[in-house]
């Protein structure tokens, strides 16, 4: 469901905060999704749940009663032998049994009532946990970045968590408390008389303004929990997800250490918070025996005074241990309740937070013809302080492919990043077919553009999932002739479980090479009209490079293509090539007119073919060619003077 169509989405969950009143406002906020507009079956399913807590309060007064008729009738004198069973049956016995009918029936109404409400509680929790989610994709690429997603995801298990708290403390907790309190003040006040009353208020006054500070006090205890429990998770998954460096550098034991020491953190955040929860308990339960107690005292000396019968006595009794359940739930529904606020405080910050990148107001679809991209005097930085994109221009003519090169550092990456529209450019223009990019919506934006990206990053599921991702409707067969284009496919029917071959997480179980042919058949199933190759073959070695080269050129052919690269041999064939520099268009051509500029492309070319022999002759002499085969190499590094004495990485940086 999208929140975008719905009113009771993100926007006005966001509003809710941890400022004053967060409290009513949570409630304020989570009741369309208790109460939603366009299910009647779920409304009914309030109303029923509503009935049957005014049933089920109402069965337990009554149990008190028939407590306290079976004890006076056991109290009272004995009729003659004659009479004996006549009187066991019509007295002790059959109230008893109604005592226990009573419960039964009370138990009975009351697990009705919680399982009428069950599927409203959980489609609450599940809308508001599907709005959260769908509001994390929203927002933009710069808010992901500097969030680890561990404990994105913790936030998300605890503000899901916290809603149904909330929602279950709200209707099946606090509703029914206040409900039975008011009916036991109601039946003291027709049994005994006032005194009772009082001191049953006075109790539950002096309760609940412990139970308020001592809750107040444990907050800050629970927040620092949260705290060390996120950073621990976060620190448990960023090892894992890094499982073969910390192996690269043998880094168990710092790792085991770094991990101990958030442990250690949480240890002692979680010992205090358990020894307040014993010390609150303690409290309360002080408070009530003493109250208890009074109230019983009283009982006795109107038993004593003949005001009031043995009945009575346990009636009292039962009455205020019948009490202490609601009043101990009403001490536990306040706790959990602003526990729940605490932990759901950091989704709804999330919620509350716009996202950078939104659609224009009567934005419209991409309209794609031949695919034309211009980018027109583009100004852009991450940080104000630091421009990466300094005027630049440059126009994609629809059907060819352009190149960009440059130094590390010069802005490639970025012109992709906004050609996705992952961020808004400061000043200028970029437009697709004349129609710019601000002023068409995202999802047709990003459905015209395919992306084979340097890191390629594969979901943890099957290799046939992985490719249909870029084309869901896509059948079988679709799927199988884009692995086959990508030149995959005899791979994929090599491994025993085929196209269900399992990735791992990341795709880790595959190789560089793999994964890079799996993202390439992702692309080619989707067919788009642009594509955007990001360094698509900089991490894989030259065999394999030479070998997904020839999958990269076939998606290009009739696409509007922007390759962006480090290694200048593969976009020799681009019909243009622009060089960046320092965030400006430093040079531009085919590879052949760069060349003969003899400029910064030219110097970059040399530096790689440079480095590139020197990688040939060491693996020659580690097959063991002879040294003169090398000497007589043409072109040689020895040949080139001092930069052919750089190491091959110096080189090629």
């Amino acid at each position: 469901m999208s929140s975008s169509a719905d009113p009771t989405a993100a926007p006005a969950a966001a509003r809710v905060s941890a400022e004053g009143g967060a409290l009513t406002r949570t409630i304020v906020h989570l009741w369309p999704f208790i109460w939603p507009g366009e299910r009647p079956d779920l409304k009914a399913r309030v109303v029923w749940a509503m009935v049957l807590l005014v049933v089920a309060k109402l069965v337990t007064m009554v149990v008190p009663f028939t407590f306290k008729w079976a004890t006076d009738a056991l109290a009272a004198p004995k009729v003659e032998m004659t009479s004996w069973w006549a009187w066991l049956i019509a007295a002790p016995v059959a109230l008893t049994a109604s005592y226990g009918i009573t419960r039964v029936l009370m138990a009975l109404v009351t697990q009705g009532r919680d399982a009428l409400f069950a599927k409203v509680s959980m489609h609450a929790v599940r809308r508001l946990a599907l709005i959260t989610f769908e509001h994390m994709h929203a927002l933009s690429l710069r808010f992901h970045l500097e969030r680890k997603t561990g404990g994105l995801t913790r936030v998300l298990e605890r503000g899901r968590n916290a809603i149904e708290t909330i929602v279950r403390m709200i209707i099946l907790q606090l509703a029914p408390t206040i409900l039975e309190l008011a009916l036991i003040v109601g039946v003291l006040l027709w049994m005994f008389d006032w005194r009772y009353v009082v001191v049953i208020l006075a109790t539950v006054a002096a309760y609940l303004a412990f139970t308020y500070a001592a809750t107040e006090w444990r907050i800050a205890i629970r927040r620092d929990m949260n705290d060390s429990d996120t950073n621990a998770n976060v620190k448990a998954i960023d090892s894992l997800l890094n499982y073969e460096t910390v192996k690269y550098f043998s880094a168990e034991e710092r790792e085991r250490a770094r991990y101990d020491v958030s442990m250690a953190r949480y240890e002692k955040a979680s010992t205090k918070a358990l020894t307040s929860l014993a010390v609150l308990n303690a409290g309360q339960a002080a408070i009530f025996t003493v109250g208890m107690t009074i109230c019983m005292a009283m009982c006795a000396v109107d038993i004593a005074a003949g005001r009031n019968t043995v009945g009575d006595f346990v009636m009292i009794n039962a009455m205020m241990i019948q009490l202490y359940q609601p009043l101990n739930f009403m001490g536990m529904v306040y706790r959990e309740i602003k526990q729940a606020v605490t932990d759901i405080e950091a989704m709804f910050a999330i919620l509350g937070r716009n996202p950078e990148i939104k659609d224009r107001a009567g934005a419209q679809p991409l309209a794609v013809g031949g695919g034309t991209i211009r980018f027109d005097d583009v100004h852009f930085s991450y940080d104000p302080a630091r421009p990466i994109l300094k005027g630049v221009s440059f126009e994609v003519p629809a059907g060819k492919t352009v190149a960009i090169v440059g130094p590390s550092g010069a802005g490639k990456s970025t012109i992709s990043r906004l050609l996705f529209r992952f961020y808004d450019i400061a000043e200028g223009r970029i437009s697709i077919d004349g129609q710019d990019i601000r002023d068409i919506t995202q999802s047709s934006l990003r459905q015209a553009i395919g992306m084979v990206p340097q890191d390629t990053v594969l979901f943890n599921d099957t290799i046939r999932y992985n490719i249909r991702y870029g084309r869901w409707d896509a059948s079988d067969a679709e799927v199988e002739e884009a692995a086959r284009l990508a030149q995959i496919d005899a791979f994929i029917r090599r491994s025993p479980m085929g196209y269900e071959t399992e990735v791992g997480e990341r795709g880790l179980k595959l190789s560089g090479g793999e994964k890079q042919r799996v993202a390439i058949a992702r692309t080619m199933l989707k067919s788009p009209p642009i594509l955007v190759l990001d360094e698509a073959t900089s991490a894989l070695d030259s065999h394999t490079e030479q070998e997904i080269q020839g999958a990269l050129d076939r998606i290009a052919e009739n696409r509007t293509a922007i390759v962006i690269a480090h290694r200048l041999s593969t976009v020799v064939d681009a019909d243009e090539i622009i060089v960046l520099d320092g965030g400006r268009v430093a040079e531009r051509g085919t590879h052949a007119d760069l060349l003969a500029k003899g400029g910064l492309y030219a110097g970059l070319w040399n530096r790689q073919r440079e480095a590139a022999e020197a990688e040939e002759k060491i693996a020659g002499l580690d097959r063991g060619v002879p040294a003169r085969s090398q000497e007589a190499a043409p072109d040689s590094p020895e040949d080139n003077g001092a930069m052919g004495s750089m190491p091959p990485r110096a080189a090629a940086e």
